[in-house]
């Protein structure tokens, strides 16, 4: 269970804040003793892509942690003002320099355990151009048989990667959801 007791201080004028229930709520939340703040803390959602050119899916090797030197496929968390579909194409950008045609949305995963959501939609690659960002050591693209599995950072890459081949077997590409 993560641990949810992160808010040390008001974001509204600083003082300390204590965990309890407010009125009309159902769980502990940080509350200011001072301006009487309550203070919500939420899933961060993880937004990318499973970019494919061909039959072959384009990966990244992360120049920072968690999981540096590790492959995954472009994502990162979402930013305020942006949609799922958008901020996976902004990742996708960022990281592999990739132009891509967001497709249908592929997978769900809650990772409870770290508070998080990961969401990744099927994309099409529109070239072969990459130019990775400074959060990537490397982009390329792997045919199935090639895909470093004991190199993936994280497990709902793997889980993604999964679905996406044994579903490019089919045709068929369901969304996939997930607790991690």
């Amino acid at each position: 269970m993560i641990e949810t007791r992160r808010i040390k201080h008001c974001r509204q004028c600083g003082t300390a804040v204590a965990y309890r229930q407010p009125e009309d709520d159902n769980r502990e939340r940080a509350v200011c003793g001072a301006c009487t703040t309550i203070h919500y803390e939420n899933p961060l959602n993880v937004v990318g892509t499973v970019p494919v050119w061909g039959d072959q899916v384009l990966l990244c090797r992360r120049a920072i942690e968690p999981r540096y030197g590790y492959w995954t496929l472009p994502a990162g968390f979402m930013e305020l003002g942006e949609t799922v579909a958008n901020g996976a194409l902004r990742e996708t950008v960022e990281e592999a320099g990739a132009r891509v045609e967001i497709q249908d949305l592929f997978t769900m995963m809650n990772v409870v355990r770290v508070g998080q959501v990961h969401f990744f939609y099927r994309a099409r690659m529109l070239d072969t151009t990459l130019n990775p960002g400074v959060e990537t050591l490397e982009a390329r693209l792997f045919f199935e048989h090639e895909i470093p599995w004991d190199e993936i950072a994280f497990h709902t890459v793997r889980d993604t990667l999964k679905h996406y081949f044994a579903c490019r077997q089919s045709g068929q590409y369901p969304l996939h959801c997930a607790d991690i």
